[in-house]
C-alpha cells in the first residue's frame, strides 16, 4: 500500500486548533504549507472550503472493537474503520477479544493485514493479555510485540485480569518492549450477576447492583503493581468519582498509569436505566450524576489522559430482547467528537487543543504510534504526516442509528440533537470522507492495497 496520497488539498481558511484561519496545504503525504488565507494555490491542488471549520491533527482510538473475526454480522473490519474515517479518526486499536481471541501472533496479523487492506484509517491491533481471555497463563506478548502488527497494547478487556499474579508477570513482560497493559477493571466476584450501577435506582428496579468499590479495588490494586515493577499501566474506561481520585493519587506519587474515559461515561446516567432499554447496558454501567461531573472534572485537569470511544457494534438480536439477556455495549465512534464537544469544550472546559491531546496526542502516545514515517497524533505542522480531520463546530445534527455508517444501530444517542460535525478526514493526505461523507472511490486517490 502506498502512503502518500496523490492529489494536492487546500484547506481553505481551515482554523488548526480553534485558531486563525489559514490554508493547509497537504501534498505527498504531508502537511506542505500552512499559508495565509487564499496564498496557497497549487496547480492542480483541490480546494475544500473549510471556512469556519475547525481543523484537528486526525483522531486516534485506544479503545475498539471491530468483531472481526468472528462476530462479522455486527460489524466488520471495514465497516468499523469506515465508521471511525466518518467520525474523524485516522487510527483506531482493535480489542482482542474477536473469535479466535487475538491471542497469537497469526491472528493480530490478520486483523492488521484486514484493516490495511481497508484502507479507511490505520488499525492497530491490542493483544490478549491471557490466552483465550481466560486469565490463567499469559498470551504471546512477545510474539505478538515482533510480529507485523507490532503489537503495543495488551488488554483483555471485556474480562478483568483479577489474578495478581499474573496481572504481575504481565506488566514484568511488557517492559522489555515498552507496552503497556490496559486493565479492564471489574473484580468478577464483585459483579457476578450484576446488571448496572449499584445505587438507588438500581434498588428501585430490583437489578442486581455493579459496585463502584468494584472498579476501584481492582485500580488500587494495579497501580501498585505497577509502582512495584515500574512499568506502565492504562485503566480502560475509568466511571466513578473514586476511581479519579485513586488515579490522581498515583500519578501524584510518580506511577506510570493513564486513564480513558468514554463519551458515554460523560454524559449519561443511571438513571436511563429506568425504561429497561437495553441500548444502555454498558459494561462498566452508567454511573451517577456525581460520577458524571467527576469524569469530567479529571478529563478537564489531565488526571483522565483520554477519550476512548470503546465502540461495541452487536448484532440486533443481542440488543432487541430483556434487559437481562441483552448484550453489555454502545457504539460510539461517530457521535465521540460531538459529545466531547457537548460536555467539555462548549461548557468552557476545554479548548479545541485539549480536546487535540486527549483524542489524539495522548492515545497515539500511549498506544506507541506517535513516531516514524506513519505516525499518527502528531502536530498540524509543516511536515508532519497529514492525518487531519475538519468539524464544522456550529453544525447541529439529530442522531439516527439506521444511519450510521457502523453496521450496528446500537447508539446510546438514538434521536439526540448534537453538536459538530465531521465535515472531512484525511488519512496521510488522502481524502477518506469529504462533504461528511466516506469517499467510497479511495482506490482512485492511490491508496488501496
Amino acid at each position: 500500500m502506498s502512503s502518500a496520497a496523490t492529489t494536492t488539498y487546500v484547506l481553505r481558511g481551515a482554523r488548526p486548533l480553534g485558531g486563525e484561519p489559514v490554508d493547509l496545504v497537504l501534498s505527498g503525504g504531508v502537511i506542505a504549507e500552512i499559508a495565509a488565507v487564499g496564498a496557497a494555490s497549487p496547480v492542480d491542488a483541490v480546494v475544500v472550503d473549510a471556512t469556519g471549520l475547525v481543523a484537528l491533527p486526525g483522531l486516534v482510538d485506544l479503545h475498539t472493537h471491530l468483531r472481526e473475526p468472528g462476530r462479522e454480522d455486527a460489524e466488520t473490519i471495514e465497516s468499523g474503520t469506515r465508521a471511525a474515517a466518518a467520525g474523524g479518526f485516522t487510527a483506531v486499536h482493535a480489542m482482542a477479544n474477536t473469535t479466535p481471541v487475538a491471542d497469537t501472533a497469526g491472528v493480530v496479523e490478520q486483523v492488521w493485514r484486514l484493516g490495511r487492506d481497508a484502507g479507511w484509517v490505520d488499525v492497530h491491533p491490542v493483544g490478549a493479555v491471557s490466552v483465550g481471555l481466560a486469565g490463567r497463563q499469559l498470551a504471546e506478548l512477545g510474539a505478538m510485540a515482533d510480529s507485523a502488527a507490532r503489537v503495543r497494547v495488551f488488554s483483555d478487556d471485556g474480562k478483568c485480569v483479577d489474578d495478581p499474579i499474573l496481572m504481575r508477570r504481565a506488566l514484568e513482560y511488557v517492559k522489555a518492549f515498552d507496552g503497556v497493559v490496559a486493565q479492564h477493571a471489574q473484580e468478577p466476584r464483585l459483579t457476578e450477576g450484576a446488571q448496572m450501577n449499584e445505587g438507588v435506582v438500581s434498588a428501585e428496579l430490583g437489578l442486581a447492583g455493579w459496585p463502584a468499590v468494584a472498579e476501584e479495588a481492582i485500580i488500587a490494586r494495579d497501580v501498585l503493581l505497577a509502582e512495584h515493577v515500574g512499568s506502565r499501566l492504562h485503566v480502560c474506561h475509568l466511571s466513578t468519582a473514586g476511581s479519579v481520585e485513586i488515579v490522581r493519587w498515583a500519578k501524584g506519587r510518580g506511577i506510570d498509569v493513564t486513564a480513558e474515559v468514554t463519551p458515554h461515561h460523560l454524559i449519561l446516567t443511571d438513571e436511563l436505566a429506568r425504561g429497561y432499554d437495553p441500548t444502555f447496558k454498558v459494561n462498566p454501567p452508567l454511573r451517577t450524576a456525581a460520577d458524571v461531573e467527576a469524569v469530567r472534572e479529571g478529563l478537564a485537569d489531565g488526571t483522565i489522559d483520554i477519550v476512548a470511544t470503546d465502540h461495541a457494534p452487536h448484532a440486533r438480536e443481542d440488543k432487541d430482547c430483556e434487559w437481562a439477556a441483552a448484550a453489555f455495549g454502545m457504539t460510539g465512534l461517530e457521535t465521540a467528537l460531538s459529545v466531547v464537544q457537548q460536555t467539555m469544550v462548549d461548557t468552557g472546559r476545554m479548548t479545541w487543543a485539549d480536546v487535540a491531546r486527549v483524542l489524539s496526542a495522548a492515545p497515539a502516545r500511549i498506544g506507541r504510534i506517535d513516531t516514524g514515517e506513519r505516525a499518527q497524533g502528531r502536530p498540524l505542522e509543516v511536515g508532519e504526516p497529514a492525518n487531519v480531520t475538519l468539524v464544522d463546530p456550529a453544525a447541529r445534527r439529530v442522531v439516527d442509528g439506521a444511519g450510521q455508517v457502523t453496521a450496528s444501530t446500537n447508539t446510546p444517542f438514538q434521536g439526540h440533537e448534537l453538536p459538530g460535525a465531521v465535515v472531512a478526514t484525511f488519512l496521510r493526505g488522502r481524502a477518506t470522507v469529504l462533504d461528511g461523507a466516506p469517499v467510497e472511490a479511495a482506490e482512485a486517490q492511490g491508496v488501496r492495497a
